[in-house]
C-alpha cells in the first residue's frame, strides 16, 4: 500500500517542480538589454524589452513586441507585412526614414506613427548618426474585423500634442494623448484596433497617477527621465508594491496587476513616462 501511495505522489511532485507560474509584471532596465535579433541589413539591431525575443515572452497576452531598434548610420531594417498585428513607431533619437507601402517618409526625434495591419513597412537611417526607434506591436484576435488601411501614415511630433489633465486622475500628472482607438477623437492619432491609449506623462514633484489596475488590458511604462517609485503588483499589505525606478526602467503589467508611479518630492524633481495600454482577449473569451 505504501509503495502504491508513493507511486501516485511521485508524478504530482515532479509536475509541481516543473510548473512555471507566469508573472503578473515584468521589469527590464533598457540599457542592460542586449540586441539578439538582427533585422535586415547589417547595422539594424533589435533589443527585445518585452515580447518577441525576450525569454519571458510567454507572459504576454496580446503584446507581440515592445523593443528598441538601433540603426547604425546608413542602415535599414527588413520590411514587415503583418496581417493580424498593429504597430507603433516612436523615434527616441536620431533621424528615421519610414517606408510605408511604396512611399518614404522622414521621421525626427519624438515623432510617432501608427502602422496598421496589411501594410508593408520598415524603418531606415540615412543620416550620419545612429538612430533609436521604439517599436510596439499588438496581436489582433481573429474575432476583430480588420478594415482597409490608410494610404498614407499620420506622423505626429510629441511637441505638437498639448498637455492636459485626465478625468479621474490627479492634477499632479499632465498627459499627452498620442494614439488611441478607431472612432475616438481625443488622441493625436485615432486608428488603432487594440491600443486603448499610447500616452506621455509629465509627473510633478511629489506627484502620482494613483495606483490602479485594468481588468482587461495590458500596460507598459517606460521611464524616460527622472527617478521615483514604480508601483507593480501588491506589496506586503496586498495593496501596492513599490520599487525604486530610474530612467531606462521599463515595466510590463498583466491585466488586474496594480500599476502606478510616485515621483520624488523635491522642487527640482522631474519624471516623464511613455506608456501604452492595449486590450486583451482573456483566456476563455469567445473567438
Amino acid at each position: 500500500m505504501k509503495i502504491a501511495i508513493l507511486f501516485f505522489l511521485l508524478p504530482l511532485n515532479l509536475f509541481a517542480q516543473a510548473w512555471k507560474v507566469d508573472p503578473t509584471w515584468l521589469h527590464r532596465y533598457v540599457p542592460d538589454v542586449s540586441p539578439n535579433v538582427a533585422r535586415g541589413e547589417s547595422g539594424c539591431h533589435y533589443e527585445p524589452i518585452f515580447g518577441e525575443g525576450d525569454p519571458e515572452n510567454r507572459a504576454m497576452i496580446g503584446v507581440a513586441r515592445f523593443g528598441e531598434v538601433r540603426l547604425d548610420s546608413g542602415a535599414s531594417c527588413e520590411s514587415a507585412l503583418l496581417n493580424r498585428e498593429e504597430e507603433i513607431y516612436y523615434v527616441l533619437e536620431g533621424q528615421g526614414e519610414l517606408h510605408y507601402g511604396a512611399k518614404t517618409y522622414a521621421m525626427r526625434p519624438n515623432d510617432f506613427t501608427y502602422l496598421p495591419p496589411g501594410v508593408k513597412h520598415s524603418v531606415a537611417n540615412r543620416s550620419g548618426k545612429a538612430a533609436r526607434v521604439l517599436v510596439m506591436g499588438f496581436k489582433i484576435p481573429a474575432s476583430i474585423p480588420v478594415g482597409a488601411a490608410a494610404s498614407e501614415p499620420k506622423i505626429v511630433n510629441l511637441d505638437n500634442v498639448k498637455e492636459q489633465t485626465v478625468e479621474g486622475h490627479p492634477n499632479s500628472v499632465l498627459y499627452k494623448l498620442l494614439l488611441g482607438p478607431r472612432g475616438s477623437k481625443r488622441n493625436a492619432i485615432n486608428e488603432a484596433y487594440l491600443v486603448v491609449s499610447f500616452f506621455w506623462m509629465d509627473v510633478a514633484p511629489g506627484g502620482t497617477n494613483f495606483p490602479h489596475h485594468h481588468e482587461s488590458a495590458e500596460e507598459i511604462y517606460l521611464l524616460l527621465d527622472g527617478e521615483g517609485e514604480m508601483v507593480a503588483g501588491g506589496g506586503m499589505d496586498g495593496v501596492e508594491g513599490r520599487h525604486p525606478a530610474k530612467a531606462g526602467d521599463a515595466y510590463y503589467f498583466r491585466p488586474n496587476c496594480t500599476v502606478g508611479f510616485y515621483n520624488q518630492n523635491h522642487p527640482d524633481a522631474k519624471a516623464h513616462i511613455l506608456a501604452v495600454r492595449s486590450l486583451v482577449q482573456l483566456p476563455g473569451a469567445d473567438e
